[in-house]
């Protein structure tokens, strides 16, 4: 996801997409365990997205942009 689709968003929004990120990021984690995870590049991927997430939040608190 684009931060540019983040920005967007509203809070109540981009914090439920964090939720939804976590979930799958655990899903994917256990998968990897039981070797049925067919592309292990979408756990960088969806880590990624959640630090993109986290970071509007907190630029938001501090006024930043």
């Amino acid at each position: 996801m684009k931060s540019k689709d983040l920005r967007n968003l509203s809070d109540d929004e981009i914090q439920s997409k964090v939720n939804d990120l976590k979930e799958e990021l655990f899903n994917l984690r256990f998968q990897l365990a039981t070797g049925q995870l067919d592309n292990p590049m979408r756990i960088r991927q969806v880590k990624k997205d959640i630090a993109r997430a986290k970071t509007i939040l907190r630029e938001r608190e501090l006024g930043i942009r």
